[in-house]
């Protein structure tokens, strides 16, 4: 009986911890999804909702750089802004979540007119509980 009830109480945990994560990787692909949109269409005010106020992108090597840079939340808001940024019309592809605790990493295909590229997206779950990006780094090429 005993080995039963442990084996009912097993089940019943994985079983939450299942949903849960159904839960969050639901929630992390509306994120993404919602950030491309406000991107591809310039809206800042949108876009910042999904990004934490520690938002960066890095980039390592981009367009023929022999240098990691590193653009902060402030002037990634500005570029898109000013359309120097933005302005596509792109397909998202969600390769892979990974979701450890209230940290997640995606594997994301942006298919743009003007671009095409991979990034590794770092995303936090706050106190509120929504999932913001923290962290992206586009690999083009």
């Amino acid at each position: 009986m005993k080995n039963q009830i442990f084996v009912i109480a097993i089940v019943f945990c994985f079983t939450l911890n299942t949903y849960a994560q159904s839960s969050d990787t639901v929630e992390i692909t509306n994120t993404i999804n919602s950030f491309a949109k406000a991107g591809d269409n310039n809206d800042v005010q949108e876009l910042e909702k999904y990004l934490d106020g520690n938002y960066r992108i890095v980039m390592n090597r981009l367009f023929g750089s022999n240098e990691v840079n590193i653009m902060p939340r402030n002037i990634y808001l500005e570029k898109i802004k000013t359309k120097e940024y933005g302005g596509d019309n792109r397909r998202v592809n969600i390769d892979n979540i990974t979701i450890n605790g209230n940290t997640a990493c995606a594997k994301v295909v942006f298919n743009g007119t003007k671009l095409t590229f991979t990034s590794i997206i770092i995303l936090i779950k706050n106190e509120e509980g929504l999932w913001k990006l923290v962290n992206e780094t586009p690999i083009v090429g």
